[in-house]
């Protein structure tokens, strides 16, 4: 028999050697935490409830309402009293004087004359009105009881009842008894409901003046975006606009301040308005608050600009519908219309839209231009768009130097006769080269005009982009005479003043686009040479005043103001070239923008335009004339002659054949022959020996060719 062991105990086998032991810790609970307070809780719950969106409407909204009541009822009463006494012809001659009219003031003093006369004689009719009035009565009761007796005479007449007497006298008296029954009956509700209709009326007035502060308003009238402008609107915000004399007149005037403001205009996507300021008020005043008088009109600072018309102490304020600037506006007419021609004596640029909405179009007949602004505002655009509209007048000639290289000029490849493009100092030099050669046509053109005052000749558009480039360039030439600076040893500073001095006699015109203007890159003699000064956005007023001049911005032209990135194509432009509104020195174009694909297809077609043209000439030149062969007779025995004197001896040689050629067509043939012209002390020349070897190499091919 086996025996049955039961172990009570389980033995517990060893733990291997590298088996940690687990260790359990016991973490006691964290004391519960401490109540709070019921006052804390009660405060939290009241703060909660107050600061509540709910809350703080619903006190608007009984505010709001209330406020309308109680100052409805001002209103009403100060319009009674106005109607009752001479308060408001007393305002409108406090409002005449503190703008300084003494004539409306003396004309207001007049019809309160007036009104006091008519008064007193109301008053002294009172006097005898009371017995008047019993006459009245009692000679109105008789009549009315004479004829109802008579109407009962008739009646009883007629039924032969002598009791029809009285019958029309009764039916009165029981009419009249119902009149008072019925008012009886309506007396006491009338009492009762009258009070309620009274405050519902004044309740309905201070609505419609939104007689409330500000707080309390509705959320679309507090915030008043966009809202329209009125009168009274404009007042309040010349009111607060912090000119503690301005303050003072508009408050001394009451409600006559609106006496201050010409009629409210619709112009374009804004309004215009007038404004004649009291006495005491500087104009420079209200310029100097355009901000925060945009503010108080509900608009952002560019939506509002203040300029000045040639009325004493007036500012015309012209305010921009809300957001209306932010749109774009429409394509140039120059992409959507391709029969679109081009005439630089007689035609205008279709450049943009001024604030109104109306198309700008700018004339560039003989005026020097000058555009200027920060970087990549749209500069180069906004003188490309002129450039291209020109060019569709083929018998417009274009000397170009882009000094930033970056393609945007290439559409005009064909159709300059001088493209230069890039930045470096090479390509400075060259444009320098160019504007000198300017000069020397122009000079030739001043010498033909001498001897015949009615020559004429065609437009040269000498147009360098990025002119800041030259003006700050380094180099030297081998004579140590700078390419760039501002004085009077500058070679593109000194072809450039001697253009703007003589050029727009001859048609030779000079147009320069520069950015971030400063007294180093765009010198004041030549800022000032320009007939036609445009101005994107600039980042300090000292920078408007160097790109439109002091009379521009003294009359409100403000580009320092536009938006940077915002406001791109937006210009300021001081010109006689624009149509500008009486009385201001600038005007604000928002110009097109084409784009580089547009610009390429208006310049083919303006390409298309100058081929024949350019075709004909050159057979004409070749069948009437030896050109090298003349070149050669004018030079005659002397060693060299500039080329300047060579064009003039060509044109009195053959005015028909040379009469307007430029210094292009001369190095052309010259070019062609293997003479090209050289300079000397710094002067463009044409050597007689090498004319004289390129006949002779003409004459011997001749006679090879003749031989074979």
């Amino acid at each position: 028999m086996s025996e049955n062991v039961v172990h009570l105990h389980k033995a517990t086998d060893p733990l291997a050697p590298d088996t940690a032991p687990t260790v359990l810790t016991v973490v006691p609970d964290a004391p519960p935490a401490r109540p709070v307070p019921l006052w804390v809780r009660s405060g939290r719950a009241i703060k909660t409830g107050v600061t509540h969106e709910r809350t703080k409407t619903v006190v608007r909204a009984t505010a709001r309402h209330g406020l309308y009541t109680l100052n409805g009822g001002r209103i009403v009463a100060r319009r009674a009293w106005d109607g009752r006494t001479g308060s408001r012809y007393e305002r409108m001659i406090r409002a005449a004087e503190a703008a300084g009219n003494l004539e409306a003031a003396e004309e207001w003093e007049e019809r309160l004359q007036r009104f006091r006369a008519a008064r007193h004689h109301r008053r002294m009719d009172l006097l005898h009105s009371p017995v008047e009035a019993a006459k009245g009565v009692a000679v109105g009761a008789g009549m009315g009881i004479g004829v109802l007796v008579a109407l009962g005479v008739v009646m009883a007449i007629n039924t032969g009842h002598v009791g029809d007497v009285i019958t029309p006298l009764s039916a009165t008296v029981d009419f009249i008894a119902l009149l008072i029954r019925i008012v009886q009956v309506v007396w006491g509700p009338a009492l009762s409901i009258g009070p309620f209709l009274a405050l519902l009326a004044l309740w309905s007035v201070g609505r419609k003046q939104h007689a409330a502060p500000a707080w309390a308003l509705p959320a679309n009238v507090r915030n008043a975006e966009g809202e329209p402008i009125t009168p009274s609107i404009v007042v309040k915000a010349l009111r607060d606009l912090g000119v503690p004399a301005l303050r003072n007149a508009i408050k001394e005037m009451g409600d006559a301040g609106a006496s201050m403001l010409g009629p409210i205009r619709i112009a374009g996507c804004g309004v215009e308005v007038d404004v004649t300021l009291p006495s005491g008020v500087s104009t420079v005043e209200v310029q100097h608050k355009r901000r925060k008088l945009a503010e108080n009109l509900t608009r952002h600072e560019h939506e509002v600009f203040i300029t000045i018309p040639t009325a004493a102490r007036t500012v015309r304020l012209w305010i921009a519908d809300s957001g209306a600037l932010d749109e774009p506006i429409g394509p140039s007419p120059l992409v959507t219309d391709e029969t679109l021609t081009a005439d630089y004596a007689k035609g205008k640029a279709p450049w943009g839209q001024d604030l109104r909405g109306d198309a700008a179009g700018m004339s560039v007949y003989q005026r020097h231009l000058l555009v200027t602004g920060l970087s990549n505002q749209g500069k180069t655009a906004a003188l490309r768009a002129l450039a291209l509209w020109l060019s569709l007048d083929r018998s417009v000639q274009f000397w170009l130097a882009d000094l930033k290289g970056a393609g945007d000029w290439r559409p005009f490849d064909g159709i300059a006769s001088v493209l230069i493009q890039g930045p470096t100092d090479d390509h400075v030099i060259q444009a320098t080269e160019m504007a000198e050669d300017a000069v020397t046509e122009m000079n030739r053109r001043l010498e033909i005009r001498q001897k015949d005052p009615n020559a004429k000749f065609p437009p040269l558009i000498v147009l360098v982009d990025e002119a800041q480039v030259a003006f700050m360039c380094p180099a030297k030439d081998d004579e140590g005479r700078p390419y760039g600076g501002s004085k009077a040893t500058s070679r593109y500073f000194m072809a450039v003043r001697k253009i703007h001095n003589q050029g727009r006699a001859v048609d030779v015109l000079m147009w320069q686009g520069t950015q971030d203007p400063t007294d180093q890159n765009l010198p004041k003699l030549v800022r000032e040479g320009a007939h036609t000064r445009a101005s994107l956005a600039l980042g300090t007023e000292q920078q408007s005043r160097m790109a439109l001049g002091d009379k521009a911005v003294n009359g409100g032209a403000a580009p320092h103001l536009l938006r940077q990135g915002l406001d791109k194509g937006t210009l300021v432009v001081a010109s006689d070239g624009i149509a500008i509104p009486a009385g201001q020195a600038s005007i604000t174009v928002r110009t097109h923008f084409i784009d580089d694909d547009a610009a390429q297809a208006i310049a083919d077609r303006a390409k298309a335009l100058r081929d024949g043209v350019t075709a004909l000439h050159a057979i004409e030149h070749e069948e009437e004339h030896d050109s090298l062969a003349d070149i050669a007779a004018v030079i005659g025995d002397a060693t060299r002659v500039r080329t300047k004197d060579v064009l003039a001896r060509l044109a009195a040689l053959n005015t028909a054949a040379y009469g307007g050629w430029s210094f292009l067509d001369l190095k052309r043939v010259l070019d062609d022959a293997g003479a090209s012209p050289y300079k000397s002390d710094g002067v463009m020349c044409v050597a007689r020996d090498r004319v004289a070897r390129a006949l002779a190499d003409r004459d011997t091919e001749g006679s090879a060719s003749a031989d074979g």
